[in-house]
């Protein structure tokens, strides 16, 4: 169903892409839109090692909510800085790319665990988190990929 990589010499391994999932702090989500034009937006993530699902928080209704709501079929694509290598000029970017399935999270209290989590990972303090849980987690929504296909790879841009 998903297509082999076409260069696979530089085809990342697993461990890689989830090291990048979990490092990198944001990507583009795309998906069907209106129209039958694409919607993709950048996104904050948080990929939950245990699960193996990648948690989205965002509001409760609007342009992306119709389209998962239309077709929960989607694409997330996460790359890091890169590097460059001793005397070498070219930048080396690794990059994920996932196609799964989105749902939107209905259980308030995994809503509020996993956009816990996701603060965790850009708020410098937990208090910093738990005050914004207390102003805004009421009416925050949470959203699950489930990763059908991943793949990653490393780029040399020379």
């Amino acid at each position: 169903m998903f297509r082999p990589m076409r260069r696979m010499k530089q085809q990342l391994p697993k461990e890689d892409c989830v090291r990048i999932l979990k490092e990198e702090p944001r990507g583009v989500l795309a998906m069907h839109g209106e129209d039958v034009y694409p919607y993709a937006i950048p996104m904050d993530h948080y990929y939950d090692e245990e699960s193996g699902r990648i948690y989205f928080h965002c509001a409760a209704e609007g342009h992306k909510i119709d389209a998962i709501l239309s077709d929960p079929k989607v694409c997330y694509c996460v790359h890091d800085s890169g590097f460059t290598k001793d005397g070498d000029w070219a930048l080396n970017i690794g990059s994920v790319v996932v196609f799964g399935r989105i749902s939107i999270v209905e259980d308030r209290e995994k809503v509020l665990r996993m956009v816990r989590k996701l603060a965790q990972k850009y708020y410098p303090t937990e208090v910093e988190v738990e005050e914004e849980l207390k102003k805004s987690g009421h009416r925050v929504c949470c959203l699950e990929l489930v990763i059908d296909h991943m793949t990653g790879k490393l780029v040399n841009e020379k």
